[in-house]
Protein backbone atom coordinates (compact mmCIF):
# COMPACT_ATOMS: atom_id res chain seq x y z
CA UNK A 1 0.00 0.00 0.00
CA UNK A 2 1.87 3.20 -0.96
CA UNK A 3 2.08 5.71 2.00
CA UNK A 4 0.03 9.34 0.95
CA UNK A 5 2.80 12.21 0.03
CA UNK A 6 3.01 15.12 2.95
CA UNK A 7 2.69 17.97 1.38
CA UNK A 8 5.59 19.41 3.69
CA UNK A 9 8.43 16.85 2.51
CA UNK A 10 7.30 17.71 -1.04
CA UNK A 11 10.00 19.51 -3.25
CA UNK A 12 9.06 22.69 -5.49
CA UNK A 13 9.15 20.43 -8.87
CA UNK A 14 6.27 18.06 -7.29
CA UNK A 15 4.32 21.27 -5.62
CA UNK A 16 4.41 22.72 -9.49
CA UNK A 17 3.20 19.21 -10.98
CA UNK A 18 0.14 18.60 -8.41
CA UNK A 19 -0.68 21.94 -9.20
CA UNK A 20 -0.84 21.20 -12.82
CA UNK A 21 -2.93 17.97 -12.07
CA UNK A 22 -5.36 20.14 -10.51
CA UNK A 23 -5.74 23.04 -12.63
CA UNK A 24 -8.72 22.81 -14.58
CA UNK A 25 -8.34 25.86 -16.79
CA UNK A 26 -6.01 23.58 -18.87
CA UNK A 27 -6.65 20.75 -21.29
CA UNK A 28 -5.68 17.29 -20.59
CA UNK A 29 -3.13 18.13 -23.83
CA UNK A 30 -2.18 21.38 -22.50
CA UNK A 31 -1.36 19.31 -19.21
CA UNK A 32 0.89 16.60 -21.04
CA UNK A 33 2.90 19.84 -23.10
CA UNK A 34 3.52 21.00 -19.45
CA UNK A 35 4.78 17.94 -17.48
CA UNK A 36 6.96 17.01 -20.79
CA UNK A 37 8.85 20.56 -20.72
CA UNK A 38 9.34 20.03 -16.86
CA UNK A 39 10.85 16.77 -17.50
CA UNK A 40 12.61 18.39 -20.27
CA UNK A 41 13.90 21.15 -17.78
CA UNK A 42 14.95 18.53 -15.28
CA UNK A 43 17.37 16.25 -17.81
CA UNK A 44 18.72 19.65 -18.89
CA UNK A 45 19.33 20.58 -15.17
CA UNK A 46 21.27 17.30 -14.49
CA UNK A 47 23.13 17.63 -17.94
CA UNK A 48 24.44 21.49 -16.93
CA UNK A 49 25.54 20.76 -13.13
CA UNK A 50 28.15 18.33 -15.02
CA UNK A 51 28.95 20.82 -17.54
CA UNK A 52 29.38 24.03 -15.26
CA UNK A 53 31.50 22.36 -12.75
CA UNK A 54 34.57 23.12 -14.64
CA UNK A 55 33.69 27.11 -15.24
CA UNK A 56 33.26 26.78 -11.76
CA UNK A 57 36.41 25.19 -10.41
CA UNK A 58 39.45 27.81 -9.91
CA UNK A 59 39.55 29.40 -6.87
CA UNK A 60 37.40 32.73 -6.86
CA UNK A 61 37.31 34.13 -3.96
CA UNK A 62 34.35 32.16 -2.72
CA UNK A 63 33.71 29.39 -0.26
CA UNK A 64 32.67 25.90 -1.49
CA UNK A 65 28.66 26.75 -0.29
CA UNK A 66 28.85 29.89 -2.63
CA UNK A 67 30.10 28.32 -5.51
CA UNK A 68 27.17 25.31 -4.92
CA UNK A 69 24.43 28.49 -4.69
CA UNK A 70 25.88 29.85 -8.08
CA UNK A 71 26.15 27.22 -10.02
CA UNK A 72 22.58 25.90 -9.09
CA UNK A 73 21.73 29.66 -10.19
CA UNK A 74 23.26 29.20 -13.25
CA UNK A 75 22.03 25.61 -14.14
CA UNK A 76 18.24 26.01 -13.14
CA UNK A 77 18.11 29.48 -15.26
CA UNK A 78 19.95 27.80 -18.12
CA UNK A 79 17.90 24.93 -17.99
CA UNK A 80 14.51 26.62 -17.46
CA UNK A 81 15.41 29.13 -20.12
CA UNK A 82 16.69 26.53 -22.73
CA UNK A 83 13.57 24.48 -21.91
CA UNK A 84 11.02 27.26 -22.19
CA UNK A 85 12.51 28.37 -25.50
CA UNK A 86 11.14 25.08 -26.91
CA UNK A 87 14.25 24.71 -29.30
CA UNK A 88 16.22 21.91 -27.77
CA UNK A 89 13.70 19.42 -28.80
CA UNK A 90 13.31 16.41 -26.20
CA UNK A 91 10.01 18.22 -24.98
CA UNK A 92 8.30 17.72 -27.93
CA UNK A 93 9.22 13.96 -28.44
CA UNK A 94 7.85 13.42 -24.45
CA UNK A 95 4.37 14.91 -25.87
CA UNK A 96 4.87 12.96 -28.98
CA UNK A 97 5.30 10.04 -26.68
CA UNK A 98 2.58 10.96 -23.88
CA UNK A 99 -0.32 11.85 -25.80
CA UNK A 100 -2.84 9.84 -26.74
CA UNK A 101 -3.73 8.33 -30.45
CA UNK A 102 -6.80 10.67 -30.58
CA UNK A 103 -5.60 14.11 -29.40
CA UNK A 104 -4.46 16.81 -31.91
CA UNK A 105 -0.83 17.84 -31.71
CA UNK A 106 -1.39 21.58 -32.31
CA UNK A 107 -3.41 21.60 -28.90
CA UNK A 108 -0.49 20.88 -27.06
CA UNK A 109 0.97 24.57 -26.57
CA UNK A 110 2.91 24.29 -22.75
CA UNK A 111 1.27 27.14 -20.85
CA UNK A 112 3.66 28.63 -18.66
CA UNK A 113 2.54 31.62 -18.00
CA UNK A 114 -0.46 30.02 -16.85
CA UNK A 115 0.96 27.62 -14.10
CA UNK A 116 3.13 30.76 -12.86
CA UNK A 117 0.65 33.18 -11.90
CA UNK A 118 -0.89 30.58 -9.42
Amino acid sequence: MPAPIQMATMSTNHLAVERLAQNNKLTEAEKIGEVAQQFEAILLRQFLNEATKPMLSQNEGMNPAQKTIYQDMITNTLAETISQSGEFGLAQAFRHQLMPRDFDIEEIKPKVDTIADE
